[in-house]
């Protein structure tokens, strides 16, 4: 099976910007343009194929006739189990929290989401919430967010270009302002907002929170210090690869190409190929296909390898 392009479902939450039409070219009439679902199978956003012989399919169908191009990995899972994005925060986003699969699927009918955060661009100043700055109670949290007080008890992190954030279920976080990232999660739609400064909709209603639910799943203990971790690159003939996240649910890896390399393709995993920077052409067996910053490329479980020609920054996600 060759490799596909995949246009991705678009999102126009009220914090999003303009960096995702802007600085990679995604074409949609939504203002703000806020998400990018550019690998997805989820109901709430599917990504469609735009080349080869299934262009026009959603990638949930072109799986359920193929459930082999998940690889043998991805098959243990029983369905898709990655959700890949682009976020462009122009403003800060809620302050949230994610539940563990166990409480999900018990209470949501889906997965919980750990997700992985890859900072794009970052303006100067620039902040995000990961966990809180020191031990609290629901008690506490409670009447922070009835008080309009929750930000005093939350840690604030600078943010900087190339800074990565492993997001795991039951951390109060949020994306602030000024912050375009790619994130890579479970296959997941399950958000508790906790506070949201008082915003209102388009409808112009306070946006709905779900206090109970995230108090539920919620993570009371100090968050640990947020230090950038040193990652190793491994050097090949035409390309520096290194490794930006690894957990249960998926793995991120960093490629820089230059001319001409060659990647490996496995039974075990697909890949999903995100071009931050940079075109070129993914060669396999029976096509070329062109890539240029902003696409994003569906490779299938396979044992035949690909080469992959040109200067590229490309973010590689398999399981």
């Amino acid at each position: 099976m060759e490799p596909f392009l995949l246009q991705p479902a678009c999102k126009d939450y009220l914090w999003g910007g303009t960096n995702l039409k802007t600085l990679y070219g995604k074409k949609s009439e939504l203002v703000p343009l806020a998400e990018t679902w550019e690998c997805s199978v989820h109901p709430d956003g599917p990504s469609y194929i735009v080349s080869g012989a299934y262009a026009g399919s959603t990638l949930e169908h072109f799986l359920n006739l193929f459930p082999q191009a998940m690889g043998e990995h991805g098959q243990a899972h029983g369905s898709f189990p990655v959700l890949i994005k682009l976020i462009d925060a122009d403003k800060d986003l809620s302050i949230q929290v994610h539940p563990d699969d166990a409480y999900a699927r018990k209470y949501e009918g889906q997965l919980g989401k750990t997700e992985m955060w890859y900072v794009l661009r970052a303006q100067p100043g620039a902040t995000l919430v990961y966990g809180f700055a020191h031990d609290v109670t629901p008690h506490l949290v409670r009447e922070a967010i009835r008080q309009d007080t929750l930000m005093r008890h939350l840690q604030t992190v600078p943010v900087h270009e190339g800074d990565v954030f492993l997001i795991e279920p039951g951390t109060i976080h949020a994306i602030g302002g000024g912050v375009l990232l790619a994130e890579v999660q479970e296959s997941s739609n399950v958000t508790y907002r906790v506070y949201d400064y008082g915003r209102r909709d388009k409808q112009g209603n306070l946006r709905q929170l779900h206090v109970d639910k995230a108090l539920s799943v919620m993570n009371f203990h100090a968050a640990p210090a947020v230090r950038q971790q040193q990652r190793i690159i491994q050097y090949t003939p035409g390309m520096a690869r290194e490794l930006m996240a690894r957990c249960r649910y998926f793995q991120v890896e960093r490629l820089r190409t230059v001319n001409s390399c060659e990647i490996a393709r496995t039974k075990e995993t697909f890949y999903v190929l995100m071009v931050l920077n940079g075109s070129g052409s993914l060669l396999s067996a029976r096509q070329t296909l062109p890539v240029r910053m902003g696409d994003t490329v569906f490779v299938p479980a396979d044992t035949g390898s690909m080469t992959l020609e040109g200067n590229t920054e490309i973010l590689m996600i398999r399981i």
